[in-house]
């Protein structure tokens, strides 16, 4: 699938990548024929965001679209097909961020159970951010359902009841919280306790006789058992359009058997997504080595018929009498002047794992900074210090390495140097699912450090 450019040279080319979750994924817990499903899903998501963003769309438009498309598939952990709490319910997260052209830049919206797609919650929050109250007071008061004007006033972190009352007086789609239920979820959710001694849970068949039926019996996957892999994985997409506007979008349903009430770094602004863009000066334009006058072989007319001691010592002082002319005549003088003093950098990212361990380090934000202030850093190699193998995450779980799925995870990003996109992942576990557009505008999708 080749990626179009943009029909006017100046402006940028458009660049995606999508995260599909990571964790202890292996090949022995990933049969072929579950990557063959996972990878057809993701490969689809991403042939949809890259026309979206060819044609002109918005990286807002472009990263939330991919991610309600995930939300949508059972396949992923958010949405219709989160991990279920210790107590057997759904708590979902959702974010988004961009580098520019909104006031609030990024939102985060957690604890929410009836809301179809929660990216699209967080998505309104951050656009009808343009009207809401600059305070944090009481807003519209007098009943409206909606805060005020813009509705989440200047909050950027909303949860539970507020939000979701909020997503019914903006019209968004509502569900019942056993619209996101899923067998897979449940049985993983029924294994994990019992294999720590809880009590008998209910089966699938019980459980969704229970709420009358609903429910997704079956997803498509049915082959991939998922030995000793709960997960903890979150789904991302970090887009650039061709207006330069980076945008990450981000969801899931957080930890499998998670405490009720705990809330991840999905929606944590600096923890598991950012985006930002900054000015810095441009690099000096740095001149080859020029010879000298003295050195040049080439000689002029007029230096032909002079005596030679006379001709060397005009030499010195007069260039016109040598081949060479400095290139300083030759170079337009207000050519430094044409030239912006400026170039615009950009770095967003989209985390996935263990998001307490995102949490402590503050991950997304860590990896931004290490590429703005350190000198000389990318974002490629930000990253992998902080979620490559043997980094910040890695290192935080200390001796529990291995063994609890602390420091586990990953992260996947865009970097930006002067309207010149790069994409860039890298993971500390045994797998990630990826898919992204490469350089060469061709369409790539893996879960392991080689291709399966």
């Amino acid at each position: 699938m080749p990626h179009s450019s943009p029909s006017n040279p100046t402006m940028t080319r458009p660049r995606i990548i999508i995260h599909g979750g990571a964790g202890n994924i292996t090949p022995a817990n990933l049969p072929t024929a579950s990557w063959a499903t996972y990878r057809s899903a993701l490969l689809s998501i991403l042939a949809a965001t890259d026309a979206l963003l060819a044609s002109g769309s918005s990286a807002l438009d472009a990263a939330t679209s991919a991610v309600t498309q995930l939300e949508e598939n059972p396949l992923f952990n958010c949405g219709r097909g989160a991990v279920f709490t210790r107590a057997g319910t759904i708590e979902l997260e959702a974010s988004v961020m961009v580098s520019t052209g909104y006031r609030k830049r990024g939102v985060g919206v957690a604890l929410v159970k009836t809301v179809r797609n929660p990216i699209q919650l967080a998505r309104e929050m951050l656009v009808r951010g343009e009207t809401d109250g600059s305070g944090g007071g009481n807003g519209g008061g007098d009943g409206d359902p909606a805060g005020g004007k813009g509705g989440a006033q200047g909050h950027v972190f909303l949860s539970g009841a507020t939000v979701e009352d909020l997503a019914r007086g903006w019209g968004l789609e509502m569900c019942r919280e056993e619209f996101h239920w899923t067998r897979r979820r449940w049985e993983e959710h029924k294994r994990g306790l019992e294999a720590q001694g809880e009590a008998a849970v209910p089966g699938w068949d019980e459980m969704r006789g229970l709420a009358g039926g609903s429910g997704v019996d079956e997803v498509g996957d049915t082959a991939w058992v998922g030995q000793e892999y709960l997960p903890q994985g979150t789904v991302g997409c970090v887009c650039l359009d061709r207006y330069g506007t980076l945008c990450v979008a981000t969801s899931t349903g957080g930890l499998t058997n998670k405490l009720p009430g705990r809330i991840g770094d999905t929606p944590t602004l600096g923890a598991g997504f950012w985006a930002e863009e900054w000015d810095t000066p441009r690099p000096e334009r740095v001149r080859p080595p020029q010879p000298s006058c003295s050195s040049s072989s080439v000689s002029s007319p007029l230096a032909s018929l002079l005596p030679a001691a006379i001709r060397d010592t005009l030499r010195a002082c007069l260039p016109s009498l040598s081949g060479y002319v400095p290139l300083s005549i030759l170079d337009d003088p207000d050519a430094s002047e044409k030239r912006p003093r400026t170039i615009t950098c950009g770095a967003a990212m989209s985390g996935t794992g263990n998001g307490d361990s995102f949490l402590r380090l503050d991950a997304a934000r860590t990896a931004a900074a290490i590429m703005r202030f350190a000198p000389n850093r990318s974002l490629a190699s930000a990253i992998t210090q902080v979620a490559g193998q043997g980094g910040e995450l890695q290192r935080s779980a200390g001796d529990r390495w291995g063994k609890t799925g602390e420091g586990e995870g990953g992260m996947i990003g865009i970097e930006v140097v002067d309207g010149v996109g790069s994409v860039v992942f890298d993971y500390n576990c045994t797998g990630m699912f990826r898919t992204w557009i490469d350089d060469g505008g061709r369409a790539r999708c893996m879960v392991f450090r080689q291709e399966y």
